[in-house]
């Protein structure tokens, strides 16, 4: 017998018996039934009305620090999501979209479903190491990043049941204990099953597309775009030519404008904007993200995207009025974005250095709409 497999069957013999149900047991003759203390140790789970909660409280504001301690390596700052792990906030209204984002705010069904799985199964690698007070202030920070709690709330096991997700009364209780889906229960068709063979999902949508597949379609599209460039140039030399009075009034404003911008802070502004780039967008093709697309973004009304779902707080400054993203106005918030508007959901801090404001800015005013 190999040294592996002895010290194998002598590790055996030093693990506990097999823990069984006490019908399990005995049906089976193995192990012995699980003690009340040992039944107790599993039994964590919290059920959608609250049932299995152990009683605590946490605050948002302690939650975001937990959740930049022990869960944004993995989910980002902002819950968006790093690399390929889970995007966790962010995504209203996606569900009926080619590619869903589905997040805490925008698909899953309970408070219950957060708090169960965090304090199950999280952190990564160190499960079921927080405290209860800890799930509870990791749990309504990301309630609050998905715009369900403001930033002063505080959740325990006596509110828990308040709370109510966007997407809860999508969900329904598992019925097949009564009944069963015909296509499961139905004998199955092993041939001449249907007329024709219909294509219903792609892999570009399904996310399985070969990164060799991206890359050419992507340098397809380049070419066509410098194809289009090119021809784009030929024209204006063409016009150049002869240009009209019309075209000289019209082209004077761009020029102007793009002279007045300063290509060193401009490019200083790009690399400060990367701290930004987790959540926000800018430049052909941007999409709102966590955060909304900030193209066109300097000296527009605050909250002025329609297909972005802003905090109540954004919300109640339009409803003032007169608010205008300008430069003062940017520079304040970008300073101490908790500060200058509160309640806001961006979780950022703010730039500590003028110099690297005012880069941003600049590079901000480079993408005008």
């Amino acid at each position: 017998m190999s040294k592996f497999l002895k010290g194998l069957m002598a590790t055996a013999l030093l693990v506990s018996p097999l823990m069984l149900a006490p019908a399990q047991a005995e049906k089976l003759g193995l192990g012995r039934p699980a003690t009340p203390d040992e039944v107790k140790a599993w039994d964590i789970d919290v059920r959608p009305d609250g049932k299995g909660l152990p009683v605590g409280s946490g605050s948002v504001l302690d939650g975001e620090e937990l959740f930049i301690e022990n869960c944004a390596a993995c989910h980002g700052d902002f819950g968006e999501g790093v690399d390929r792990w889970p995007v966790l906030s962010g995504g209203h209204g996606s569900l009926k979209d080619a590619r869903p984002v589905k997040t805490i705010g925008s698909y899953w069904p309970y408070a219950s479903t957060v708090f169960d799985y965090i304090n199950r199964a999280m952190p990564f690698g160190a499960a079921q190491t927080l405290e209860p007070d800890q799930v509870y202030a990791i749990t309504a920070y990301l309630l609050n990043m998905n715009d369900v709690v403001d930033e002063d709330f505080v959740l325990s096991n006596e509110n828990f049941n308040e709370v109510t997700l966007e997407n809860e009364e999508n969900f329904f209780m598992d019925d097949r204990a009564n009944g069963e889906l015909k296509e499961f229960s139905a004998t199955p068709c092993m041939s001449n099953c249907k007329a024709s063979v219909k294509i219903t999902k792609r892999a570009a949508i399904l996310d399985v597309t070969p990164e060799e597949t991206a890359a050419a379609k992507a340098a397809e599209e380049a070419k066509k775009a410098e194809e289009a460039e090119e021809a784009a140039k030929e024209m204006k030399v063409a016009s150049a030519e002869a240009p009209t009075e019309e075209m000289k009034a019209e082209e004077q404003p761009a020029a102007s404008e793009a002279s007045a911008l300063d290509p060193e802070l401009v490019k200083d502004g790009e690399k400060v904007f990367k701290k930004c780039k987790a959540c926000h967008q800018v430049g052909e093709g941007a999409q709102n993200k966590v955060g909304p697309v900030l193209n066109g973004v300097v000296g527009r009304e605050i909250a002025a995207l329609d297909d972005f779902k802003y905090s109540k707080a954004f919300k109640a400054k339009q409803e003032e009025g007169g608010f205008v993203w300008d430069e003062a106005n940017l520079t304040g918030y970008l300073t101490k974005p908790k500060k200058f508007i509160p309640k806001n959901k961006m979780a950022f801090a703010g730039l500590k250095k003028d110099k690297d404001i005012k880069a941003v800015i600049e590079y901000l005013k480079s993408f005008q709409e």
